[in-house]
C-alpha cells in the first residue's frame, strides 16, 4: 500500500502561469468574435486612462467587459447604465485573477426598442434640464442677410435649400459641411453650430443671422447623431436662432425639442428662415399708395378746416374797433385828468404854508424827540447788553460740548467790541442830530423878525396892534407904533397925501435864487 502511495502520477504538472496562458490562448480560439446580448451594469464612465470598465449581464449571469481608449471614442453610441445592447468582440482571460472578460470592438443598443427607451431617457434628462423650454426660444428676424446652413455639401437638401431662397429672397448663404450620418455626426454639427455663433459681427467672414440644421429623411438609426446630447446642448446654447430641418415631417429627433423653431422639410426650412422678396415689393408699394391717399386726403381736410375757420374769424376792423374806441375815450379823459390833477396839486401847495413859527415848532419837537432818543439810548443799549449778556450766559450753561464753548466766547468777543464801540456810535449819532438841530436854528434865525429889522426895515401897527402893510391905509392924525431893531416909538401921521412910489426891482442875488422879502 505505501509503494502505491508514493509512485509518481501519471498527470503532467503545469504552473500556474502555464495554465492561465493555456486557457487564455484556448478562450481567444475558440471564441475570437463573439456577439454577446445583455444589459450594462457598474458603468461610471472612461476610467482617467481612457479605457471603460463595466460588466454585461442578464438574469442568471454577469460577464466583465471592457472598451479600450481607441476603440471607446469611435463607438458610436456610448455606455449607458442599464442599457440593453449587443456587444461585438473576442473573449479573453486575465491571467492575473483567474477570471476572463470581453473586449468589445463594437457596441450597439438592443433592437429599435432599444434605441427608443434610450431616445426617450434621454429625452427626459435633457428635459429636465431646461433646454426644451419654450422660454429658451428666440424670434427668427424677419429680413435676415446671412443665412448659416449645416449640412452636407454634397446632398440634395443644400441645393433644396439654395435654390428656394433665391426664389423668395436672394441672399448670402454661408454652407458648413459635416457629416449627417454616422458615429461622428453629432460631433461635427455641434462644432458647426458653436463656430457660427463664435464668428465675429465685423469679421471677415458674416455672421449668420439664422442657422439652419438640416439633413433628409431616414430611419431611427439615420437620424440618431442629431439624438447626441452634444449636438442638443450647442443647438440650445446658441445665441442666434437655429431653425431645425432633419427628416421628413414625420421624422422626430431631439435637435427638434432644442431648437428655436422646427421645419417639416428643408425646403420648409428656407421658406420659413425669409421672406417672399415679390411680397415685399407689392406690400411696400401698396403701402405707398396708401401713403400717398391717406397724405393727399389730409392735407385736403386741413385745408378745408382752415377755410372754415376763416370764415369764422372776425375781419381786422371788427378785432380793433372795440380797443381803438377804448383808447379814444382813454385818450379824451386823459387831458380832464391830467388838468384836474394839476389843480389838486396845487391847492394842496397852497395850503402849506411855511412861516418861521411852523419851522420852530417842528425844530421843537425834533429836539424834544432828539432828547428823549439819547437819553433812552445809553439805557437801552445797557438793557441790550444786559440781556444778550445773560442770554449767552445761559447759552454757554446748557452747552457744554468744545465747539459751542468756542462759539460762544466768539460771540462774547462780538459783544465786547460792539459794547466798546457803543460809545463812539452814539457821539456820532449825537453829533449828526445836533448839526441838524444847528442847522434849523439857523435856519430860524435867518427868517425871523428881528433879523430882518437887524437889516434895516420897520415893523409899523396901529394903535391897535394891526399891522400896517399899505400907506393908503393910514389918514392925516392916526397914531402909529413903528418897531425897530433897538425898540418902538409912537409917531402921528400928518395931513399929507402920501405919494405911490413904484417899488423897484429887486436885483437877483448870484445863483438865481430869489430873497426871502
Amino acid at each position: 500500500m505505501d509503494e502505491i502511495a508514493d509512485s509518481p502520477s501519471n498527470a503532467h504538472e503545469y504552473s500556474v502561469s502555464d495554465l492561465s496562458f493555456a486557457l487564455k490562448r484556448t478562450v481567444e480560439d475558440q471564441f475570437g468574435n463573439v456577439r454577446v446580448r445583455g444589459e450594462i451594469s457598474g458603468y461610471r464612465g472612461p476610467h482617467s486612462s481612457g479605457h471603460a470598465y463595466f460588466a454585461l449581464k442578464d438574469d442568471r449571469a454577469r460577464l466583465d467587459a471592457v472598451v479600450w481608449k481607441g476603440t471607446f471614442g469611435r463607438l458610436k453610441f456610448r455606455p449607458e447604465e442599464g442599457m440593453e445592447v449587443i456587444a461585438t468582440g473576442k473573449l479573453t482571460t486575465y491571467p492575473g485573477r483567474s477570471n476572463y472578460q470581453i473586449v468589445i470592438d463594437n457596441l450597439e443598443p438592443a433592437g429599435a426598442g432599444a434605441l427608443m427607451a434610450l431616445l426617450e431617457e434621454r429625452k427626459r434628462k435633457l428635459a429636465a434640464e431646461g433646454l426644451f423650454d419654450e422660454g429658451r426660444k428666440q424670434l427668427l428676424p424677419f429680413m435676415p442677410r446671412v443665412i448659416g446652413v449645416v449640412t452636407s455639401p454634397t446632398g440634395s437638401v443644400i441645393r433644396d435649400i439654395i435654390h428656394r431662397i433665391s426664389d423668395r429672397f436672394p441672399l448670402t448663404v454661408l454652407v458648413w459641411p459635416v457629416r449627417v450620418q454616422g458615429e461622428t455626426t453629432g460631433a461635427e454639427v455641434a462644432n458647426a453650430v458653436a463656430g457660427f455663433n463664435a464668428l465675429p459681427a465685423d469679421g471677415d467672414i458674416p455672421r449668420p443671422d439664422v442657422i439652419i440644421v438640416a439633413r433628409g429623411g431616414g430611419s431611427l438609426e439615420d437620424l440618431w447623431g442629431f439624438n447626441d446630447e452634444i449636438v442638443v446642448r450647442a443647438v440650445a446654447a446658441s445665441d442666434i436662432p437655429v431653425i431645425s430641418a432633419v427628416g421628413h415631417e414625420t421624422d422626430w429627433t431631439l435637435i427638434d425639442y432644442a431648437a428655436d423653431v422646427r421645419a417639416p422639410t428643408p425646403t420648409g426650412a428656407a421658406e420659413l428662415a425669409v421672406p417672399v422678396k415679390a411680397d415685399l415689393e407689392a406690400t411696400v408699394v401698396s403701402l405707398g399708395a396708401r401713403l400717398k391717399s391717406a397724405a393727399s386726403r389730409a392735407l385736403d381736410r386741413k385745408r378745408q378746416a382752415v377755410r372754415l375757420a376763416a370764415r369764422a374769424l372776425p375781419s381786422h376792423d371788427q378785432l380793433f374797433a372795440l380797443p381803438r374806441r377804448r383808447f379814444d375815450d382813454a385818450a379824451g379823459r386823459l387831458g380832464r385828468a391830467a388838468a384836474a390833477g394839476n389843480e389838486r396839486r396845487r391847492a394842496q401847495l397852497n395850503a402849506i404854508r411855511l412861516s418861521p413859527s411852523t419851522l420852530q415848532r417842528a425844530i421843537n419837537e425834533a429836539r424834544r424827540h432828539l432828547g428823549q432818543a439819547a437819553a433812552r439810548l445809553p439805557h437801552a443799549a445797557q438793557a441790550a447788553n444786559r440781556t444778550r449778556r445773560l442770554r449767552l450766559d445761559n447759552t454757554a450753561r446748557r452747552l457744554s460740548v468744545e465747539p459751542f464753548v468756542r462759539r460762544n466766547a466768539d460771540q462774547r468777543k462780538a459783544l465786547d467790541r460792539a459794547t466798546a464801540r457803543l460809545p463812539r456810535v452814539i457821539d456820532a449819532l449825537l453829533a449828526e442830530r445836533r448839526g441838524r438841530l444847528t442847522q434849523a436854528a439857523r435856519l430860524v434865525g435867518t427868517m425871523s423878525v428881528k433879523a430882518v429889522l437887524d437889516r434895516g426895515f420897520a415893523l409899523v401897527r396901529d394903535r391897535a396892534g394891526n399891522l400896517v402893510k399899505n400907506a393908503a391905509g393910514v389918514g392925516p392924525g392916526d397914531g402909529l407904533e413903528i418897531s425897530f431893531a433897538d425898540g418902538a416909538v409912537n409917531v402921528t401921521a400928518d395931513g399929507e397925501k402920501p405919494q405911490t412910489v413904484k417899488p423897484k426891482p429887486a436885483p437877483k442875488p448870484a445863483g438865481g435864487q430869489g430873497s426871502l422879502f
